[in-house]
């Protein structure tokens, strides 16, 4: 019954991993449009789009290493992983600012970058339910000793 159980939560971490993942590519083509567009006109990267880009690629190559079953077990994964929500928040609240109340009126640029912020928030929260998810797995099935005499593993 255990190897089961072990086996169906890795599949629903991988789902979720995979999810981030895609996602992650996402926003990199969302947010990279408008630097490939800056750099082909000669200007200066925004740091805005930059920290972006940057976010999403931690995501996706994090994702990626997160499919390992090793590296699951680990415990700094909860931390990590919440540490991928603040900076997701971080880039919900930045381009959220800039795009939530703005009218588009027929400009796709701007309608990209409203859905670009939603899809932001997305990836903000399957962040947190992997951070609550790893925190939880790592809970329940960390080695723990017997309560009187310490010595069997339980």
């Amino acid at each position: 019954m255990g190897l089961v159980n072990k086996s169906s939560n890795y599949v629903l971490f991988a789902v979720l991993h995979c999810i981030q993942f895609v996602l992650a590519v996402t926003v990199i083509g969302l947010y990279g449009t408008d630097l490939d567009r800056a750099q082909k006109g000669a200007d200066l990267a925004d740091g805005k789009w930059v920290y972006a880009i940057v976010v999403a690629s931690l995501s996706a190559v994090t994702a990626i290493l997160y499919l390992i079953p090793v590296v699951l077990r680990l415990v700094v994964v909860p931390v990590w992983s919440f540490v991928m929500f603040v900076l997701w928040i971080a880039l919900f609240g930045l381009f959220g600012s800039l795009y939530i109340d703005a009218r588009p009126q027929g400009d796709a640029d701007i309608q990209r970058m409203k859905n670009a912020v939603w899809v932001d928030l997305t990836n903000a929260l399957l962040w947190l339910i992997g951070t609550a998810a790893a925190a939880a797995d790592w809970w329940f099935h960390r080695r723990r000793n017997s309560l009187f005499t310490g010595r069997a593993k339980l």
